[in-house]
């Protein structure tokens, strides 16, 4: 886990800090940004970041367009990107997926599987 730092992009900072406490006591190493353009703006500053978990719905910036945003940059479009939305209908994974996402976890997270999507990527 040489390049273990994920970011975590959500608007809600209780979200950011159960995630970021989960992550860490596994080992990772985690930075946060509460909007899309923040996201994006840690990810053109800070390296070494492997995969991006990022909330769909916000406010500004969501998911799609921050990530519409990563694609059109050539240093960010390789960075995965998971989708972690409290959207669950159907049709909401296909639509994280056509938009960009790597993978696809619903809120409330399940750690378990959470991990074992970061581990194909980390």
């Amino acid at each position: 886990m040489a390049d273990n730092k994920i970011l975590i992009v959500d608007d809600d900072n209780r979200n950011i800090f159960a995630l970021s406490a989960v992550l860490k006591s596994k080992g990772y190493k985690c930075v946060s940004a509460t909007g899309g353009e923040e996201g994006l703006d840690l990810l053109k500053k800070e390296k070494g970041i492997a995969v991006v978990l990022m909330d769909m719905m916000m406010p500004g910036m969501d998911g799609y367009q921050a990530m519409a945003e990563m694609n059109d940059h050539p240093e960010l479009k390789d960075i995965p990107v998971i989708a972690v939305t409290a959207q669950a209908m159907v049709g909401d994974r296909e639509r994280c997926i056509n938009a960009g996402a790597v993978g696809y976890v619903s809120k409330p997270i399940n750690v378990e599987e959470l991990t074992r999507l970061l581990t194909q990527y980390i």
